[in-house]
């Protein structure tokens, strides 16, 4: 039987098609494997979005190559962002590796490993309007959460944004395949299921010409044991006054809205090829909190985009400080081949950049610090995760906290509890992005 291990890199909806390309060698017959030594073929589906993972992508694929030069991996195929990218380079300068598959490509995977181990070097790139978005997964997440994608390319072309060249134009899952794939995840246990698209809120307007996003999301409500439906990358531009009151009705909807803004100056929003100013970006949040008060907002901003004065980053400073976000991400500009940004006048130089990344994650710092410290004394329900043995206590997440980007809620008790469970949490301390509390006795 042929031995196969998987590296997913990526955002999250890279990792469903790490899971659904091991869901393929998985009916193929092969055998997954959890180590990476003593495998046949070692598939690292890579992510090439901007600089820094391009280079996560490259160490682990060097880290790889170095365990088949000592015979502990006898095949490598490269799969994913990266690859579909740079198809041509990365074939010239990668001779250790025995195959490249696209991202039109992903549902070949089960015919490369039986190519690579013939001895063929594989290369294979279709079209990426054939992106595969359908299959079995063989989910690696925690057995309660599960991400559940609703659509995979962009039709947006923000100026700095390669993934419409890697991706392709927005492509939606029928309504039916998506409900049967969550209907599936919740029988097997998920309890919190999170809506993932490039752009969440645009689900629909390619198969049925009009945003779909609330007919679904009232639909997947339906399912009986679905206790959380969290939705990411929602488009201020496209938030609308039906979706968020929809979110005040439906009590399986969390209030949670991650909601992409990346600036606050009209200047550098229409250079970046995206709608609003400040003063549109606020009144879309204050729309949100007048019909969501508890809601927990959260968004990602770019600093040093070509052309950035002093003036915008003053505009987005003290934008950041009227909004006052639950949850923030800084990121500074990465000048992506093949992106419009990448050839613009003006670009600014790496200290700069760095420097209002530290400006503006202080002042978010202030905010956050105010609004943990507003925490303390309140109970959350609490969604159970693990067990933290050097810190002998239990941890978990609210529904103001998405998983791998936002902090933890640590808790002692004395019951029995498991992952998967929904507990009440009194919240005692925070510690910097984190809470701490004691759970009441009500598991349920």
């Amino acid at each position: 039987m042929t031995k196969v291990a998987f590296i997913g890199l990526g955002c999250e909806k890279n990792i469903i098609n790490t899971e659904k390309m091991m869901g393929q060698c998985k009916n193929a017959g092969f055998q997954l494997m959890d180590e990476l030594e003593q495998v046949d073929v070692a598939i690292i589906n890579t992510c090439g979005f901007i600089e820094s993972a391009k280079a996560e992508a490259l160490e682990t694929i060097f880290e790889v190559a170095q365990l088949k030069a000592e015979g502990k991996v006898k095949k490598i195929i490269l799969a994913g962002c990266l690859v579909q990218r740079y198809q041509e380079e990365i074939a010239k300068e990668l001779p250790e590796v025995d195959g490249f598959l696209g991202v039109g490509s992903f549902q070949e995977i089960a015919e490369a490993v039986e190519a690579v181990m013939k001895g063929e070097r594989v290369s294979r790139f279709g079209d990426l309007a054939n992106l595969q978005l359908e299959g079995e997964r063989v989910l690696t997440s925690a057995p309660a959460t599960s991400y559940l994608k609703i659509a995979d390319g962009c039709n947006n072309r923000c100026a700095y944004c390669c993934i419409p060249m890697i991706r392709g134009d927005f492509k939606s899952r029928p309504m039916e395949n998506i409900m049967e794939e969550a209907e599936k995840l919740v029988e097997d246990g998920t309890r919190e299921l999170i809506l993932i698209a490039q752009d969440t809120t645009n689900y629909g307007i390619d198969l049925y010409g009009e945003r779909k996003l609330c007919a679904l999301i009232r639909e997947i409500a339906k399912i009986k044991d679905l206790q959380w439906l969290r939705l990411l990358y929602l488009y201020p531009d496209k938030v609308s006054d039906e979706l968020i009151q929809l979110m005040a009705e439906e009590e399986k909807i969390i209030p949670y809205i991650e909601m992409p803004i990346q600036h606050a100056s009209g200047k550098i929003l229409s250079a970046m090829n995206r709608p609003g100013d400040d003063e549109s970006l606020l009144e879309t949040i204050e729309k949100i909190r007048a019909k969501l008060p508890n809601v927990a907002l959260r968004t990602t901003l770019i600093v040093g985009f070509p052309g950035e004065t002093d003036e915008d980053f003053e505009i987005l400073c003290n934008f950041v400080r009227a909004a006052k976000f639950d949850k923030l991400g800084v990121f500074t500009f990465s000048p992506e081949e093949g992106t419009p940004a990448y050839e613009m006048p003006h670009q600014i130089e790496e200290p700069i950049k760095e420097r209002r990344q530290e400006i503006l994650e202080m002042i978010q710092a202030e905010v956050a610090e105010e609004k943990q410290a507003a925490l303390i004394g309140k109970d959350l329900t609490v969604l159970v995760e693990g067990y933290d043995r050097f810190g002998e206590c239990w941890y978990g997440r609210s529904f103001m906290e998405a998983p791998d980007i936002d902090g933890k809620i640590f808790f002692t008790c004395q019951s029995a509890v498991k992952s998967g469970d929904f507990v009440t949490v009194t919240i005692e301390e925070t510690m910097d992005f984190d809470l701490l509390g004691t759970m009441k006795e009500d598991i349920r």
